[in-house]
């Protein structure tokens, strides 16, 4: 049997198929956080004597672009190409790194979108060149 058939696993590339799914929805999600800020940056509420002040409509441009690109990369994923999991990769520590600074301002999904941000780092550094060799 040839070696490379019997190293790839149906989980590995599942996990790779799945990452790139949650790389759409975090993008499609980013996206929303970003444009909800930046339409009614009044439904945020901003706690006070947190170490980062930064204005709400800054992030949520911010979040509206990572969010389209995020989303962007997520679908170039599918394809198997190595850029798009470096990409993904940059992008998913980059969101990771923008939902901790924002985290102040709506907690509980900025956490959630952290823990999908960990799992897509995971999944593409770990299972990403699966999907190359199915």
């Amino acid at each position: 049997m040839d070696r490379g058939m019997s190293d790839r696993s149906g989980t590995a590339i599942g996990f790779t198929i799945f990452a790139g799914v949650t790389m759409v929805m975090v993008g499609v999600f980013q996206s929303l956080w970003g444009l909800a800020a930046i339409i009614k940056d009044q439904f945020f509420v901003v706690t006070q004597n947190y170490a980062y002040n930064v204005d709400i409509t800054t992030w949520g441009w911010i979040h509206l672009v990572a969010g389209v690109i995020i989303l962007l990369a997520g679908f170039a994923l599918f394809s198997g190409a190595v850029w798009a999991r470096t990409v993904g990769v940059t992008l998913a520590v980059l969101s990771a790194i923008a939902n901790f600074l924002t985290i102040p301002y709506y907690p509980l999904w900025s956490i959630l979108i952290i823990a999908l941000d960990v799992f897509v780092i995971w999944a593409l550094t770990a299972h990403g060149r699966d999907v190359i060799s199915a």
